[in-house]
């Protein structure tokens, strides 16, 4: 029986998308690409998700890439993406939905930097969670097995009765082999309602 519900943040939750959050601040094409392709590059998100690399370090290694004309917005971009990630359709109500009707417990489990759980609380739609979990606080991400583990057992949870909600398909292979249930996500949100219907009721 299901008893607890773990979603992944981005692409979950929220959008996370490189050409709104520079959108926002820049209009040129060649700045919006240059800027997007740089200040997003896995190379350092990577690192930071790993919590091996400080914000200034990160955006210090991209300003080398960048003329110096758009150092200053990409400050801007860097330090307010937080405040450009727009929810998901549906999900705000699907987790009061199931909070309420079944009495589920949730929590997040993100790969993400220290940048942004340091500033968790000015990010709505985490209020509606029980608890989180930071791969940049850790020093781990998915889907290696210790965060998953590391979860259960900060939260005191059995991995038989926990679904994780992940877009990406080598997490939800990570969850399954410590025995956690999974559903990856594609943004449908009526979809997963079904299928929590179902595993839940």
């Amino acid at each position: 029986m299901i008893k607890t519900v773990i979603f992944d943040f981005g692409q979950v939750l929220v959008h996370f998308e490189p050409e709104y959050m520079v959108g926002k601040y820049v209009q040129d094409k060649g700045d919006k690409a240059l800027l997007e392709n740089v200040l997003f590059d896995r190379l350092y998100w990577d690192r930071l998700d790993a919590g091996t690399i400080s914000n200034e370090e990160a955006l210090s290694l991209a300003k080398e890439r960048l003329p110096q004309r758009l150092w200053n917005v990409a400050d801007t971009i860097y330090y307010n993406w937080i405040y450009n990630i727009p929810e998901v359709d549906g999900m705000r109500k699907l987790i009061l939905y199931i909070k309420e009707k079944y009495g589920v417990n949730t929590y997040l489990l993100s790969n993400i930097s220290t940048y942004f759980s340091s500033h968790k609380d000015e990010i709505p739609i985490l209020g509606l969670l029980d608890g989180y979990v930071f791969s940049g606080e850790l020093g781990i991400v998915k889907p290696d097995r210790e965060i998953f583990e590391h979860l259960l057992s900060k939260f005191g949870l059995k991995a038989g009765e926990c679904l994780f909600v992940d877009d990406n398909e080598k997490n939800i292979k990570g969850a399954k082999a410590v025995g956690i249930n999974t559903y990856q996500f594609d943004k449908d949100a009526s979809q997963l309602k079904k299928y929590l219907d179902s595993v839940l009721g």
